[in-house]
């Protein structure tokens, strides 16, 4: 359905605006959006910042077709498409890194639409949510509850789905092990939590005394740090009894991926989630046949798993440790990101 609202909605909006990979990030005022006739038009109130987004600027995932980037959007509807059932304006809408897809190939119909080869992802192929009015294909777009503190539940909808998913792909029983390399970050910090709510065990793996207690305190069991551990390998596998059932790389450490490789119990799968540059798995071919273990990649999830994720955040099972900043700070936000100074995740209020 339409809505007569629009004339309430301003012609101009301040954004974060780059004119190519590397450029400059531009707080300025740009047109708003008009939604297409399948689209919402959600006025962004927050938004998360992403490794992702670093990536997408700096030109790693290739050609960059958006010029505002962000994907970690959560705000209230301002207008609906003409051609979308079943949202209202005044619901409140998360923008997701998938934007929309075809509904129609292979992937989509089995319900994997992020692999979808027409895939519009926010802040990449469509301007995302470092602005603070986007636009989002209302069938990918997140329903989120009234009641919600939307700068809390934003870096749900790329981190929290993105760790869930991975949690579900390394396919593990309540009780067993599960290691989280990069564990402190904005990535880390919510595998930690949902792996405890789903019955794991869980090891960290990051860097400093200070990231061992924050880690324990959200759930981690036993912690290993890198700056002081001198055999990473043998450290896991004494801390697990033979190693870990499953292992989730979120960190973007080429070397700690491929000592996951070797401390991996047998049968054992090593989930791949964070993407350095140019990195390679290396896996001995012998002793991987001989453990049969599994490496698998696990990409941001679909509907359904960004709606259980959601579930786990709205009954108080999960949250995203956040620091808050103005729109106008992203490049600060980056810098601190690059240095790996941020513990959780930075969260962007669009009005500052």
């Amino acid at each position: 359905m339409s809505d007569d609202t629009s004339t309430t909605i301003p012609k101009t909006q301040k954004a974060v605006y780059f004119e190519k990979p590397n450029a400059p990030l531009e707080y300025k005022d740009v047109p708003v959006p008009e939604p297409k006739p399948t689209e919402l038009l959600v006025n962004v109130l927050y938004t998360g910042v992403c490794a992702t987004d670093t990536h997408v600027w700096s030109g790693s995932f290739g050609e960059v077709k958006a010029h505002i980037g962000g994907h970690e959007g959560a705000g209230k509807v301002v207008k609906v498409g003409s051609n979308v059932k079943g949202w209202k304006v005044g619901d409140y809408a998360g923008i997701k890194w998938l934007n929309g897809s075809c509904m129609n190939c292979e992937y989509c119909e089995q319900g994997a639409e992020p692999n979808c080869q027409e895939a519009d992802l926010s802040g990449f192929t469509h301007n995302g949510s470092f602005q603070q009015y986007a636009t989002c294909d209302a069938v990918q777009a997140a329903k989120i509850p009234k009641d919600v503190d939307l700068a809390k539940v934003a870096p749900i909808l790329c981190a929290g789905v993105t760790v869930y998913k991975a949690l579900k792909t390394a396919d593990l029983l309540a009780g067993q092990w599960v290691c989280i390399s990069g564990a402190a970050g904005g990535l880390g910090s919510l595998a930690i939590q949902y792996a405890t709510a789903m019955g794991y065990r869980v090891i960290a793996i990051d860097g400093g005394a200070d990231k061992g207690e924050y880690v324990k305190k959200l759930g981690a069991e036993v912690y290993i740090d890198f700056t002081t551990e001198k055999d990473i390998v043998e450290a896991v596998k004494k801390a697990t009894n033979g190693g870990p059932h499953g292992v989730l790389n979120v960190s973007v450490s080429e070397a700690a991926i491929n000592q996951s490789v070797e401390y991996i119990r047998p049968l054992g799968k090593v989930v791949l989630v964070g993407l350095p540059a140019n990195a390679k798995v290396i896996a001995p071919v012998f002793s991987s046949v001989l453990k049969s273990i599994q490496i698998r990649g696990s990409y941001v999830g679909n509907r359904k798993d960004t709606q259980e994720a959601l579930d786990f955040f709205l009954r108080g099972k999960v949250e995203c440790p956040i620091k808050i900043a103005g729109l106008s700070e992203v490049s600060k936000v980056f810098d601190l990101m690059h240095a790996g100074k941020i513990m959780g995740r930075y969260v962007l209020d669009t009005s500052k």
